[in-house]
């Protein structure tokens, strides 16, 4: 049986960013008066949201299957390193949880005083999302330094996962407050996707 070609994956990396960039600006436009730098983008998917079945077959689905699919690659361009292995289980992860997202939207609006369990379930696969690739970032920029021809992968890696670190507390504090909630959740959620495209991008000229 042939194995599973590798560039595909890895072009599946790659498109990330730029599919949840044009996912997120089609959502916005049918969503009438949704701001993308105050609101999340799980209001996109709300139960009250009139792009509530459309977002996770625009938005989750697909960005779910593209990380999956880039996770795999990792994990079957590694059989020898053990930890790079780990990270490729956590993008799949990552690709998991997104899935679960799309499965289970949040109440009306994001934010009630007593959420439903598919809120609930929701806001643990965003947690899950965010620190799977927060992790796997880290992995990188140790494991970068200490394997051959990676030592950019390293770099990038330190950089990014810092910010992602950074940027966390802010989505929590903004969600609280309700201020600029969207804008930080972004940046957020970009830096980790520009890192596993930077991560593709490395993968795919290593193989040419």
């Amino acid at each position: 049986m042939k194995s599973l070609p590798l560039k595909p994956l890895y072009v599946a990396g790659v498109a990330i960013p730029f599919w949840l960039a044009i996912a997120l600006l089609i959502l916005g436009s049918l969503y009438p008066d949704y701001s993308q730098f105050e609101q999340s983008m799980s209001v996109l998917g709300a139960v009250d949201a009139p792009t509530h079945f459309i977002a996770p077959l625009i938005n989750n689905f697909p960005l779910g299957l593209l990380f999956i699919l880039f996770g795999v690659s990792v994990y079957k361009t590694f059989p020898q390193s053990a930890l790079a292995r780990v990270s490729g289980l956590l993008i799949v992860l990552h690709g998991l949880a997104s899935f679960v997202t799309g499965d289970f939207s949040c109440d009306a609006g994001c934010s009630p005083e007593d959420p439903s369990t598919a809120q609930q379930i929701h806001h643990i696969a965003g947690v899950v999302m965010a620190w799977s690739l927060i992790v796997a970032g880290g992995i990188w920029a140790w494991l970068g330094l200490r394997l051959q021809g990676f030592r950019g992968l390293a770099f990038f890696s330190m950089v990014f996962t810092l910010a992602a670190l950074v940027t966390f507390p802010m989505v929590v504090i903004s969600a609280k407050n309700l201020v600029g909630h969207g804008l930080y959740e972004r940046v957020n959620t970009f830096v980790s996707a520009i890192w596993t495209a930077i991560f593709a991008v490395i993968l795919l000229r290593r193989s040419a």
